[in-house]
């Protein structure tokens, strides 16, 4: 009898393709429950709504929509919307890649730290999808499986966040699994200005920028080589090995 409960969010909205191909391939293995926002929040990172009320729809069984960000939907499901509790949150799968600087701004990852901060393991996991992109959310749907399946026999000693990257290929091509660190951009391009129907200014925000750090051990390497990347993510954003600097610098005491 299945006893094993996994909360499944995301950011590209309860309709999102790779939403269903996740709780699909997670439901032989525990009880799935949904909660994801109405529509797309990309890029909503770990925003809390705080201004005005949410609304949570049932879509069908063991689905809801909130009228919120990622991180809305995963505080409610844990926090009193439900009677029960979750042993795992899992994010995704997000339609599009998260490497490196992109984890700071990706509702998808937002909704598995905001799982992690709530006392559960957490995972994150994306398709580096593309312009002319295959589309392979079985791939990254067959990935996320094993990985939950392996965290369900074996938890991990320190809690943590696994931000899983799976190429957009086939599964038979991938080249396996990889441990890796998060790569990063250089600076974002221009904002994109453009006027509305009224001729008033508007403007877009640019996109990211190229890659500048994605050399040996990084999320970027791993995916470019064929390789689920796997790194671990913790909430703790101190840089600890700077402490005594900045004591030094401030003149107390570290």
């Amino acid at each position: 009898m299945i006893c094993v409960r996994v909360l499944i969010s995301n950011d590209d909205g309860y309709r999102a393709e790779g939403l269903r191909r996740l709780a699909e391939a997670l439901r032989p293995l525990a009880e799935v429950t949904i909660v994801a926002p109405d529509r797309n929040r990309s890029g909503a990172s770990n925003s809390l709504t705080l201004d005005v009320p949410l609304r949570v729809t049932r879509a069908e069984e063991n689905l809801y929509y909130v009228t919120g960000t990622p991180t809305d939907c995963v505080h409610l499901a844990i926090s009193g919307l439900f009677d029960f509790e979750y042993d795992m949150v899992v994010s995704g799968i997000n339609d599009g890649a998260n490497l490196g600087d992109d984890v700071l701004y990706s509702g998808t990852v937002a909704a598995a730290m905001e799982g992690r901060c709530l006392g559960l393991p957490a995972i994150a996991v994306s398709l580096c999808t593309g312009t002319h992109s295959g589309k392979h959310f079985d791939t990254a749907a067959r990935v996320v499986r094993e990985l939950v399946g392996r965290l369900l026999r074996q938890r991990l000693d320190a809690p943590m966040i696994l931000n899983v990257n799976v190429p957009d290929r086939p599964y038979e091509d991938l080249r396996g699994l990889k441990a890796t660190r998060l790569g990063n951009r250089h600076r974002a391009e221009r904002v994109v200005p453009s006027q509305d129907p009224k001729g008033h200014p508007v403007y877009w925000v640019g996109p990211a920028g190229p890659q500048q750090d994605a050399g040996s051990g990084t999320d970027f390497q791993a995916v470019a080589e064929g390789h689920v990347s796997i790194t671990p993510l913790q909430v703790d954003l101190t840089r600890h090995a700077a402490l005594a600097n900045i004591a030094g610098w401030l003149g107390v005491a570290p």
